[in-house]
């Protein structure tokens, strides 16, 4: 079971995942609001923060999909719609 664990490539290890990104996200917000940067440090880390912000839409898009596909029965990853009146998910 441990070799489960260990299994992650190299790309999995250098890519942090949506918690460590979003908690990077929130440190950096709470840096930039304290008001202690300089002009310099306020600049780059709003850069990184676009950046890590990026990343985490790509990352609940990338989910969204995987949900939509997963709720599909025909496996298509269009929108369902969510009616109880309407038991084939056709748009009425």
């Amino acid at each position: 079971m441990a070799a489960r664990k260990t299994a992650k490539t190299d790309a999995d290890q250098s890519t942090p995942g949506f918690e460590e990104t979003l908690a990077q996200l929130e440190t950096l917000v709470s840096d930039m609001e304290d008001g202690n940067l300089s002009l310099e440090d306020a600049l780059s880390a709003f850069e990184t923060g676009i950046r890590l912000t990026r990343h985490c839409q790509q990352a609940l898009q990338a989910a969204e999909l995987k949900v939509q596909i997963l709720s599909n029965p025909d496996g298509d990853p269009s929108p369902m719609v969510m009616d109880d009146n309407d038991k084939d998910g056709a748009a009425t």
